[in-house]
């Protein structure tokens, strides 16, 4: 961190290795979509030897390579891991996606990382999204530095985005977010008219780390830049201080002494590994002929000097998986094993992959494992309480995998043939089996309706969408009894899209979108009589059943009575039973518009029976024509599913939430700050036909800073005018001759 210069010791397409957890570093890449984290990651893997000149490994593809999907949506859709080596150290780079609909693959890289990486776009700053996230890693103390990118665009501008970093970021210390560096300009200037960047300014060192002659020089800075270096060096040392664990030495810096260099730098890395101080760096495209990104040289020598090694953090807290409390887990190779699965994917040559993070003890191949899982019933996985045999350990490149012969406490592998296991499953002992504490993740809210295309999709598509389950805990699959739709619960239409074509894709199941229809109920306005008869003669036995019964509306949540006042035998007590199943029967149909009757009281007043041709199904059928004759001279309300709505957004945006929340017949019950500051929860009743869109009306509205969470309330009548628009739109839905 303190100019050492150039220390790779990887080599191309090699895969690192580490003896001992002091000898890792996981980091994870944060930022919103396009801020270059992708870009970034390949420059490190360049600087540190891990790939060629031409971004490549030895078998040519490069280290982003990994989905087909990635390539066609111009987008990371998934977590990726990076690894590279640098000054004895590997680094487990955890790439993650911008996208807001990828958030799953996102937390995945948080718990497995250390430490992150904050990715900034010069160009475009600090969004609301990102704001979040940062708050996010503060509440669990994680350590942080800002990377700022795309230095080399038109409107980059390094001291604004700096400044807008330290408002974001800084909370109420601002100067625990500051540079090391500051961008060096010359050069011919550029399509924008200004010098390209061409090297870094130490502030520490006062030297200039100069590659416009493509290999990377160290010289004094010239005369013209004191100034600014001088500014800027005497508020990081300030900041550097105020962090200090030495109590004197703010004393001894305003009395006139010079703090030296390794001083400094000694506080810096503790400050940075603690999670006090944020570092801002820089970093840049090589210019031509360089084999260095700008930047990335020192962005290697923060994380390797500063980030903490695993050792260093808590590990989550774990239990036996039957909930009995376990000593907390020490980093230790020799301890018991625990890992967990972070991710989980499907390879169509080796099968299911699982990318494993490893907290104690030493993970081996062809090792009997125990594997125990929360499950998430209400999203389609299952408890885990199985023993499994892993098989070949891996550490990936790119698309390919590189053996690896453990994973040490610390470590990130990927683990071969774990049939049974989840992402977010944990691996222990068969002997000592244990279960980590879950990860907070996020409740997939847009629902997407489908159907198999053909048959033979139909066949398939129950092992595809298992193995889709199975890989993505944000998706929630759902088979409505009442709309009797299969639905696919997902996080916003991006990850529907990638959903839907990797069912297709590696799974070979395809499937057709259909619109989703909201559960709705039907139940009698008004108390109605009505008679069911059944009489048919066909030759031989014949069909006599009559019944009549009265129909009253009961008040919410009252569900369904059936009393019996027949009196002289006029229904025989055999039959009476079948009166009510047909009745129910019939509840279930619906009465007007398809959907379930409910909170409705039927009682059975009279009826007619014939020796011999009464039977069990007469009077079914009977019971069922007397309850659709009843409905047809009642008034029938058509009852809507109304949620409990929390929506958590920055202040600037609740009266827009509000007033939109309005507009789709919501009530609002109330709002409240967040204690933590610049966040609002209001509070609201909102019907579910008009919020089955709300994730991605509320990320457009809130600029992607809005979470909300939403749980059912009742069902209440339908506004007469929304009703005949549903009741008009089902049946231009129905398929023609039903």
């Amino acid at each position: 961190m303190a100019d050492k210069g150039s220390h790779p010791s990887g080599a191309a397409g090699r895969a690192p290795a580490a003896d001992r957890p002091t000898q890792l570093r996981n980091v994870v890449l944060v930022g919103h979509s396009g801020a270059g984290k992708t870009t970034l990651a390949e420059s490190l893997a360049l600087a540190a030897g891990a790939v060629n000149r031409a971004g490549r490994v030895q078998d040519g593809t490069t280290v982003s390579d990994h989905d087909d999907i990635e390539h066609r949506q111009q987008r990371s859709v998934q977590l990726s891991l990076v690894p590279l080596e640098w000054d004895g150290v590997k680094v487990n780079l955890l790439d993650t996606p911008g996208y807001a609909d990828f958030v799953g693959e996102l937390r995945a890289g948080l718990r497995a990382a250390d430490a992150a990486l904050f990715v900034v776009s010069a160009a475009d700053g600090v969004d609301g999204a990102t704001r979040m996230l940062w708050d996010e890693c503060a509440a669990v103390s994680m350590p942080r530095a800002v990377v700022v990118t795309k230095l080399d665009t038109a409107r980059a501008d390094f001291d604004q985005v700096v400044e807008a970093c330290r408002e974001a970021f800084g909370g109420e210390d601002p100067d625990a977010v500051l540079p090391l560096y500051l961008p060096l300009h010359g050069g011919a200037p550029g399509h924008d008219g200004e010098p390209p960047v061409c090297g870094l300014v130490g502030l520490l060192t006062e030297r200039v780390l100069d590659y416009s002659s493509g290999v990377r020089e160290e010289r004094a800075p010239d005369p013209v830049l004191r100034p600014a270096l001088e500014e800027a060096r005497g508020r990081l040392i300030e900041g550097i201080i105020a962090e200090s664990e030495d109590e004197t030495l703010m004393d001894r810096y305003l009395g006139g002494e010079a703090i030296d260099v390794k001083t400094l730098v000694e506080d810096l890395e503790r400050a940075v590994a603690r999670g006090s101080f944020h570092p801002v760096l820089a970093a840049a495209p090589p210019v031509e002929g360089s084999k260095q990104g700008i930047g990335t040289v020192e962005l290697l020598e923060l994380v390797t000097a500063g980030f903490p090694s695993p050792a260093e953090r808590e590990a989550p807290p774990v239990t036996t998986p039957d909930g009995r409390p376990r000593p907390a887990l020490a980093c230790d190779p020799e301890g018991p094993l625990a890992a967990e699965v972070v991710k989980t994917s499907g390879d169509p040559y080796v099968g299911r992959l699982s990318l494993v993070r490893v907290f104690s003890g030493t993970l081996r191949p062809d090792a009997a494992v125990h594997v125990s899982g929360h499950g998430l019933a209400d999203r389609g996985h299952e408890d885990h309480d199985v023993d499994e045999r892993v098989g070949a350990l891996s550490t990936p490149f790119g698309k390919h995998q590189h053996p690896a012969p453990k994973g040490i406490a610390g470590d990130i592998v990927c683990v071969a043939r774990l049939g049974r296991a989840e992402t977010g499953d944990t691996l222990s002992a068969k002997e000592q089996p244990l279960l980590m504490e879950a990860w907070e993740m996020p409740d997939p809210l847009l629902p997407v309706a489908v159907e198999a295309h053909s048959k033979a999709d139909e066949d398939k598509l129950s092992q595809g969408l298992a193995r889709l389950v199975a890989e993505d805990p944000t998706l929630r699959l759902e088979q409505n009894p009442d709309t009797r739709q299969l639905v696919l619960w997902c996080m916003g239409e991006a990850h529907a899209d990638v959903l839907l074509e990797r069912l297709r894709t590696r799974y070979g199941v395809q499937v057709d979108p259909v619109p989703y229809r909201v559960p709705l109920r039907e139940t009698f306005g008004s108390a109605a009589s009505a008679r069911g008869r059944h009489v048919k003669q066909s030759g031989g036995h014949g069909q006599f059943a009559i019944c009549e019964i009265e129909v009253e509306p009961l008040p919410t949540g009252g569900g369904f009575e059936f009393v019996d006042r027949v009196v002289g035998g006029a229904v025989p007590r055999q039959f009476i039973p079948s009166v009510e199943k047909g009745i129910r029967t019939q509840l279930a149909k619906g009465v007007a518009s398809g959907h379930p009757v409910v909170d409705v009281r039927v009682t059975l007043v009279d009826g007619k029976a014939h020796s011999v041709d009464s039977s069990d199904a007469a009077f079914q059928t009977a019971g069922a024509l007397a309850l659709r004759e009843a409905a047809a001279q009642a008034v029938i309300h058509l009852l809507e599913p109304v949620s409990e709505v929390r929506v958590l957004v920055p202040d600037d945006y609740v009266g827009t939430v509000m007033s939109d929340l309005s507009a789709r017949r919501g009530r609002v019950l109330g709002t409240e700050p967040v204690p933590s500051g610049r966040l609002t929860l209001v509070r609201a009743e909102v019907p579910e036909v008009e919020i089955s869109r709300y994730a991605v009306d509320l990320r457009s509205l809130s600029h992607g800073t809005g979470r909300f969470s939403r749980e059912y309330a009742r069902h209440e009548p339908m506004p007469p005018q929304v009703a005949a628009r549903m009741r008009e739109q089902e049946r231009e839905a129905q398929p023609a001759g039903r």
